[in-house]
């Protein structure tokens, strides 16, 4: 395989030269970095980060190259990924394809030989950046020109782009290391849940069926009524609200349809994006912060036990202390103790920022999900 040329030019006025695999073409997005030591394939994979550009602070990327199994969704949403090394030949009896081959199936861009620790630092002091790189435009005017006249990821709503159109059944739980393949679900619990897919992981589906739940997963468009009038009739035990891309106050529609499930008292479980629309809902709007949390080692303090638990985290967006005039707070970040997660005061609705199907990440929040199937 043989490296391109590739141009990049952030909003701060910086231009870089570096190289590109994958795809070719120009893409533009939001500088965000990942400091996970493993799972570049599933982050590239979550919807939540489309619109975004990953810088991984992993030097060495590629290695164990790409699989169908390990795809957290249909396709890379990310605008494309930055790293200091590619290894161009993959090493892992799981491997199907080489991550440069698998981007170009994927139409996604790559680019390498670049200072990812000085883009880090960048990020980490300046906060997120807006940026455009290029195989195809080497002139830093012209990348300015169609970098300033593109829309900012505050500016999009991701959530049509990446939810699905029509409703489906899973049919899988958790991975089966002995047999190398996921499971099928059992919905032992004799339960069906809704999960609303705002850009939903598998794996999340995967934990929730591993837990018992009948999981039906439905578009964001779906309608409260709907839900409620399920509930109502004990077709539907809870709704589930997941995780998605983007800036969550532009999302109008679905905080409307969800202060209506609130309203009737819809037992709800929120993860990241469905986190912070519950707190918009319930009149506490998130807001941006510096740099982000994006990895697969955050420390995060569950408030009742005093465990310290490692989670793996993605997301710009945060609830504000604001929210804790209704809601008791059941997990703090001990990064910047932010609030990680809740459990609102009269409803039987509760919430977590991080991510607790670990996939990548540590495992040891797993049994949030085996929490959300004890209270329905």
């Amino acid at each position: 395989m043989s490296l391109k040329p590739a141009w990049i030019y952030l909003e701060n006025g910086v231009y870089l030269e570096a190289k590109a695999f994958g795809a070719s073409g120009t893409r533009v997005g939001e500088m965000v970095f990942n400091t996970s030591m493993s799972g570049y394939q599933e982050i590239i994979s979550d919807p939540s980060y489309a619109g975004q550009f990953v810088v991984f602070t992993m030097p060495e990327i590629g290695i164990v190259g790409t699989n169908e199994d390990d795809m957290e969704s249909a396709k890379v949403h990310a605008s494309g990924m930055l790293v200091r090394k590619i290894n161009t030949q993959e090493s892992n009896f799981r491997a199907s394809a080489s991550l440069p081959d698998f981007l170009e199936s994927q139409d996604a861009l790559g680019i390498c030989d670049i200072d990812t620790r000085y883009l880090t630092k960048m990020v980490r002091d300046g906060g997120p950046k807006m940026m455009i790189a290029s195989t195809e435009i080497s002139s830093k005017e012209e990348l300015k020109r169609l970098l300033e006249s593109s829309p900012r990821i505050e500016e999009v709503d991701y959530i049509e782009k990446v939810s699905i159109k029509e409703a489906y059944m899973h049919a899988f739980g958790a991975w089966d290391d002995a047999a190398l393949s996921y499971k099928k679900a059992s919905n032992h619990l004799g339960k069906k849940i809704v999960a609303i897919d705002f850009g939903i992981k598998r794996n999340i589906l995967n934990e929730l069926c591993e837990v018992g739940f009948e999981v039906e997963v439905v578009p964001s468009t779906c309608k409260a009524a709907e839900l409620i009038a399920r509930y109502k009739k004990g077709e539907i035990a809870g709704v589930f609200l997941s995780n998605g891309p983007g800036d969550p106050l532009i999302l109008t529609g679905p905080i409307a349809q969800i202060q209506e499930l609130i309203a009737a008292k819809v037992p709800m479980f929120g993860i990241c994006l469905g986190h912070q629309l519950l707190s918009i809902a319930h009149g506490h709007p998130t807001y941006k912060l510096k740099f982000g949390q994006h990895g697969g080692n955050h420390p995060v303090k569950h408030s009742t036990t005093g465990v310290v638990e490692i989670t793996a985290q993605n997301h710009n967006y945060n609830v504000p202390d604001s929210v804790c005039e209704i809601a008791a707070v059941t997990h703090m970040n001990l990064f910047d103790n932010t609030i990680e997660g809740l459990e609102y005061n009269d409803a039987p609705i509760f919430s977590v920022q991080h991510h607790p199907e670990a996939s990548p990440g540590p495992h040891e929040s797993k049994y949030i999900f085996q929490t959300f199937a004890d209270r329905l």
